[in-house]
């Protein structure tokens, strides 16, 4: 496959085409920096796409504590696509407990009720099944950080965030309202603590000066069932398309980008993709990376 036969597979993706996928690699030496995997069943892909990146054990090592990061954001059940799917966050712990996680936690810091959020979501109970540590944020583990920032000099963080030996982002895919898409780089609204609506002024700029500090050591997008309009909350199964794709990379830049191909944009349409990009925190070209698609 050569990069114009790729980018027109892209495109056949951001209309919203399935992708007829096939194991191929575009760089043929090393381990790949991003796999695309596409599939029926959410676990059996989810668990390719880690198996193609070399497996969890390159990445968590015995003894590690392990934050695994959902969106759950809304008091939305999985069919309306506002929240992570659980089987998806379900299958990363397990996968991570398998590699020899000490511990494994999952938490967010919804917008709607948490107790409903994470009970409606289907990520409490699939979480806690696989053997995570399932908790609400508490308020006093908010830590002041010194970001040091182009838009944020400090602001406080989720404690167990910063704590972990190794951070997974697993986001869904969905349109917002204010970002445009909501990928990876929003998801870190969920370790923010303070007045949300201080984050919504300059938000591009704000998220990624907290992506300077918190380093995931590997971003997993949630395309399984994407959200194409009324984002972030959703509420019309009308506007959710099944893809069965699930993404994962080290190079969190690239994820967000591939993801924007998914609703017919690039990354450079993205405020947040594009200023990390430019910030150094990854590649927004992911056709360059060392890259594997699948089909499971």
């Amino acid at each position: 496959m050569n990069r114009r036969e790729f980018l027109k597979i892209t495109a056949m993706a951001g209309a919203g085409a399935l992708l007829p996928f096939e194991l191929q690699t575009l760089a043929a030496e090393g381990p790949p920096d991003m796999v695309i995997a596409q599939g029926a069943q959410p676990q059996n892909v989810t668990q390719a796409a880690v198996q193609a990146m070399g497996g969890m054990r390159r990445f968590i090592a015995k003894g590690d504590v392990v934050v695994v990061k959902p969106n759950i954001g809304w008091d939305r059940t999985p069919e309306y696509a506002a929240n992570t799917n659980p089987v998806v966050v379900a299958t990363v712990v397990r996968l991570c407990l398998e590699a020899g996680a000490r511990k494994v936690k999952v938490f967010d810091n919804p917008v709607n009720d948490a107790r409903r959020c994470y009970v409606q979501s289907g990520i409490a109970d699939a979480a806690r099944r696989a053997g995570a540590e399932v908790s609400f944020t508490d308020e006093r583990r908010f830590k002041d950080v010194a970001i040091n920032g182009e838009a944020l000099k400090t602001w406080p963080l989720y404690t167990d965030i910063l704590e972990a030996d190794k951070i997974i982002n697993v986001p869904i895919a969905k349109t917002h309202g204010l970002t445009r898409l909501t990928l990876g780089f929003k998801n870190w609204m969920g370790v923010m603590g303070g007045r949300r609506g201080r984050i919504h002024f300059g938000i591009d700029e704000k998220l990624v000066d907290v992506a300077r500090v918190i380093k995931p050591t590997l971003t997993v997008l949630d395309a399984v069932r994407i959200l194409t309009a009324g984002g972030p909350q959703g509420g019309d199964v009308r506007d959710v398309k099944p893809l069965g794709i699930v993404t994962v990379s080290i190079d969190p830049v690239a994820v967000d980008a591939f993801g924007a191909t998914l609703f017919g944009l690039k990354g450079s349409d993205i405020g947040v993709v594009k200023l990390a990009h430019e910030a150094g925190l990854g590649t927004i070209d992911f056709t360059k990376l060392n890259l594997k698609r699948i089909r499971v």
